[in-house]
């Protein structure tokens, strides 16, 4: 057995190279949202995922010096909303620097029992509460409490892979 790691396995470890690793993992793209005393904001992430289904909880992950962040934490609630292929334009406006008040105006919203907007048209809306938050490195970590799930119309998903968007046949 050789003492050398395999020739993809390189060292030292780099952000760059980390960063280009993680480009090559596919994920779904969903608008997050939330409403309250700290206002209305949103943001575009990939870094969703389930983490038990009893009680159901997600964690998603907010770039802690970004300007939506604080909000998050304030309002103690949020909407995930998985997007579909018609989403794109969207997804870019919550990504972006753009104003909250354009990010909101481009699409029709509800609202969900927390307060957090409900994006017509998701695939799936997970209305959650906050039930608690993690800091690691430069994110917040929020583990969120599901308290309600709107479920659209079956579509091809919207994901993110390679630094760009594609599709992927979503089950009916």
């Amino acid at each position: 057995m050789s003492d050398t790691c395999p020739e993809a396995i390189e060292a030292p470890l780099t952000k760059e190279r980390y960063r280009d690793a993680m480009a090559s993992v596919a994920a779904a793209v969903n608008v997050v949202t939330t409403d309250g005393p700290a206002g209305r904001a949103g943001f575009t992430a990939t870094a969703v995922c389930s983490v038990t289904d009893a009680p159901p909880t997600l964690l998603v992950c907010v770039k802690r010096d970004s300007s939506v962040g604080e909000a998050f934490r304030a309002n103690g609630a949020l909407c995930v909303n998985t997007l579909a292929p018609e989403h794109v334009a969207l997804s870019n406006l919550f990504g972006g620097r753009t104003h909250v008040d354009e990010r909101f105006a481009a699409a029709v919203w509800t609202t969900a029992e927390t307060g957090a907007p409900v994006l017509e048209g998701a695939l799936a809306s997970f209305d959650c509460r906050v039930a608690s938050v993690v800091d690691v490195g430069t994110h917040a970590v929020l583990f969120c409490e599901v308290v309600a799930i709107g479920l659209g119309e079956p579509s091809e998903a919207l994901i993110y892979v390679g630094r760009r968007y594609d599709t992927v046949a979503a089950c009916a």
